[in-house]
């Protein structure tokens, strides 16, 4: 145990092959004691540290977005614990990256006697304080109160260090990032992926936010902003595909490559995808996400006179399709559609009628609940034994405007630059310009509690499946309430389905459910008429808007206190 902390504190510098520009597969092992002696090795040790593993995003498991069948994650079940996988290989990880920043930084006078150019210099200092500083974000939005180094350490002070209050750590946080911002370039030639200026920024943005540091968020967003690099893609569903490399859009990315095994993995597609074209349909969008959707006319699904609970993709945010696949619609080769009674489906590919498999009547695990993902998923997600590649995005532009947006209207600062923000958003999901007020639902309220709930709604229908939502269900403490309710499908077996649902017309959700202040949607009316049937009920714990710190680390070193509740 103690020589994993060593290696988790200390750790050197693993050398890798590139792709994209950046290091995805390590080739060999360098020792701090003769290593950073020259640009090379300078440069594959900053490159390690863009690797996958570095850059976990919160999972959609964790959120109201998201159905696993009758399952649900640790997180939503209220068990989270210091064993739990996730929060072991966050800290883990998240530490490594720092051990290995702090041991480039600490190297840069060696670089320097070996005559390496200051400028070269400055920019390798600015790129791993980037890196040591979006670690950290990570490690405090998650754990509150951690370790903090800057130093290399020898293994008998590791086993003594105890944890830094969260406000010192983002004061140094912050100063990392705005390090970076000052020393790295705007943009690379040869459309290099690395962290730029933009992405120091956005990422600063982002962890201003999240500890309510509006004034900070709102500067960072508005000097990335003011950059003037970067604009929204032109295509809001063509912008997740994996064809879609390093968009203008994409502050920061981790390119993935199906060549050096960089990939979302195997598992996550067969779960994705649909059973017709070969997957399972066993992670399915949420009807908690396919409510949030407003109308075309700018309204909830509660208050739109255009929405029919009996055809519920219809008249909604473009996003709402463009998201979560509509019924009757083409799909991966196929018509997709769950009714009990379309048996058979045309298969495209053949150009025949077939067994459709996505239909709980002909296969018992179709999607429970009728949805599934459409977002990011495409024909290629069905070769190399299905299996795909398509950018890990971190950041993007959008969420530089929404996050401007948001802090803005928490300062009670709202101008026409708010509306803006948000308007250039919602107006690229509907194809058009923002001047063209006609053509989509412009925001126009400049009431500070109103605008809040558009921007949060905006967020959601923006980012999901994008591994946003987690953050924002803690930082805006609303897991408690969405996070504390029930999970919903279609009744099971078809004859119930029938019975109850279809024969009387009411496919596919029986009546419109009502959304609360915070966008949360209450079904008890279709439960309680027996119409619906409870796929899992949410057990959040409050406890866990703070993970655990894991318990390997509490029980060696008596200065790692635990957070409350663990």
């Amino acid at each position: 145990m103690k020589k994993n902390i060593w290696t988790l504190l200390i750790g050197f510098v693993l050398l890798t092959s590139s792709c994209n520009d950046l290091d995805l597969n390590p080739l060999a092992e360098g020792s701090s004691e003769n290593w950073y002696s020259n640009e090379v090795e300078i440069e594959m040790a900053l490159k390690d540290l863009y690797r996958d593993i570095f850059w976990p995003m919160d999972s959609e498991d964790w959120t109201d977005d998201y159905t696993y069948r009758e399952t649900n994650s640790s997180i939503v079940n209220g068990t989270l614990n210091g064993q739990d996988g996730s929060v072991t290989s966050l800290w883990t990880n998240q530490y490594k990256a720092i051990a290995r920043a702090n041991t480039i930084l600490a190297n840069m006078e060696k670089a320097a006697s070996k005559g390496i150019n200051q400028s070269r210099i400055d920019l390798y200092i600015a790129e791993a304080s980037f890196m040591r500083a979006c670690m950290y974000a990570r490690l405090v939005s998650h754990f509150g109160d951690v370790v903090y180094l800057t130093e290399v350490v020898d293994i008998e002070t590791a086993f003594t260090i105890g944890r830094t209050p969260k406000a010192d750590i983002i004061k140094a946080t912050y100063a990392d990032f705005d390090k970076a911002a000052a020393g790295l370039p705007v943009k690379y030639s040869g459309g290099s992926q690395r962290a730029t200026k933009g992405a120091a920024l956005a990422l600063k943005a982002r962890f201003a936010l999240y500890n309510g540091d509006w004034s900070v968020a709102a500067d960072a967003a508005k000097a990335c902003m003011d950059l003037n690099v970067y604009k929204l893609h032109s295509n809001y569903t063509k912008l997740f595909l994996t064809t879609t490399r390093n968009s203008e859009e994409s502050i920061f990315v981790i390119p993935r490559s199906i060549t050096n095994k960089v990939t979302i993995g195997n598992g996550t597609v067969l779960n994705t995808v649909s059973r017709n074209p070969g997957g399972w349909a066993a992670m399915d969008p949420s009807w908690d996400l396919l409510a949030a959707y407003t109308c075309t006319d700018g309204k909830p699904i509660d208050e739109s006179p255009l929405f029919n609970p009996h055809e519920p993709f219809k008249n909604r945010d473009p996003r709402c399709n463009a998201t979560i696949v509509e019924f009757g619609s083409r799909h991966l080769g196929f018509v997709y559609d769950p009714h009990p009674d379309a048996l058979e489906v045309l298969n495209y590919n053949t150009g025949k009628m077939q067994k459709n498999n996505d239909n709980r009547a002909n296969a018992q695990y179709a999607s429970f609940n009728a949805l599934i993902w459409k977002k990011g998923v495409d024909e290629s997600w069905l070769e190399n034994g299905k299996d795909a590649d398509p950018d890990k995005i971190i950041i993007r532009y959008a969420d530089v405007l929404l996050m401007y947006a948001e802090a803005k209207i928490e300062l009670n600062q709202i101008d026409e630059s708010v509306l803006d923000a948000i308007n250039r958003v919602r107006s690229r999901a509907y194809g058009v310009d923002k001047a063209a007020v006609n053509d989509y639902p412009a925001v126009t309220n400049q009431g500070q509690a109103s605008l809040r709930k558009i921007l949060r709604t905006e967020r959601r229908m923006e980012f999901a499946k994008e591994g946003l939502r987690y953050m924002d269900l803690v930082r805006w403490r609303l897991a408690t309430k969405a996070l504390t309710n029930k999970s919903y499908g279609i009744l099971y077996p078809a004859a119930l389905l029938r019975e109850k649902v279809t024969s009387k017309g009411l496919w596919f959700w029986p009546v419109t459910p009502k959304l609360d202040e915070d966008g949360i949607p209450d079904f008890s009316e279709m439960e309680n008429a027996g119409q619906i049937t409870v796929l899992s009920k949410r057990n959040w714990d409050d406890r866990q808007y703070l993970w655990p710190i894991p318990t390997k680390e509490v029980l060696i070193n008596d200065n790692l206190s635990q957070n409350p509740g663990y």
